[in-house]
């Protein structure tokens, strides 16, 4: 016992909370049925709750969730491309089935050689961004969909892109893009936009577009540094803007 007769309440165990609320119920996986893992049950009310240790969900693909942060791991490669079939030469490991940012676009990875991932990519996608234009031998931003208890770095991403902007130039230590008056009603200085796949903070706005301030560390390892005046990048939006943008609306 304690001080003042009062018992230690019980470690908090470490790991994820959820509801075992699919347990029982046909055609519904529940936490419990994952291979390895030993639930810690806490009761909170009426509900069941278990705490999952967050190494066996990083292990479970039907918790992976299909969202980035902006930080690009790497630059690849485009090995070939016929119009369908992307193959990037790249040092991330990957699944078949896992959901990969290449230059801001999500993608399912589909194929898997030494050292390259396969992706398919239809029609739509092809139309709304920049990987039309791609080609064997460019190089493309690279990142691996963000993991349960990983840090997030730059700011969420879904890797939909809402549009394609263009490189206007750069202007006394600022980047500048021209953007879709689509895109840039969701602007605001000091907030986020993902460029190619890469986090970034917006400086400066204009009725044509936006402008980023490029440190050498992104120059470096992303695609950003090799950009000429013209060259198109994908463009997406802070999607919380979006939400504000709805509830603001439907009030």
């Amino acid at each position: 016992m304690g001080e003042g007769g009062r018992g230690r309440p019980p470690p908090r165990p470490q790991g994820v909370a959820a509801a075992d609320s699919a347990a029982g119920q046909p055609g519904r996986s529940s936490l419990r049925e994952l291979p390895g893992v030993r639930l810690q049950h806490c009761s909170r009310g009426r509900a069941r709750l278990y705490r999952v240790p967050l190494n066996h969900l990083r292990k479970s693909r039907s918790y992976r969730v299909p969202m980035f942060t902006g930080i690009v791991r790497e630059r690849g490669r485009i090995v070939s491309f016929d119009a369908s079939r992307l193959v990037v030469a790249a040092d991330t490991e990957a699944e078949l089935g896992d959901s990969i940012a290449i230059a801001g676009v999500c993608l399912t990875v589909v194929g898997r050689g030494s050292g390259t991932l396969a992706f398919d990519v239809v029609g739509e996608t092809l139309e709304r961004t920049t990987l039309g234009r791609k080609a064997a031998g460019d190089d493309v931003n690279v990142e691996p969909a963000l993991r349960a208890g990983e840090p997030l770095g730059g700011h969420i991403v879904q890797g939909h892109v809402d549009g394609v902007g263009a490189l206007r130039g750069e202007t006394d230590g600022l980047t500048w893009i021209d953007a879709p008056a689509a895109i840039l009603r969701y602007c605001v200085v000091k907030g986020s936009v993902a460029v190619d796949g890469t986090s970034l903070t917006i400086a400066a706005l204009d009725e044509a577009g936006f402008a980023v301030a490029l440190v050498p560390h992104t120059l470096e390892i992303t695609t950003l540094g090799g950009l000429q005046p013209g060259d198109g990048v994908n463009l997406e939006v802070d999607v919380l803007a979006k939400y504000v943008e709805r509830l603001t609306i439907t009030s």
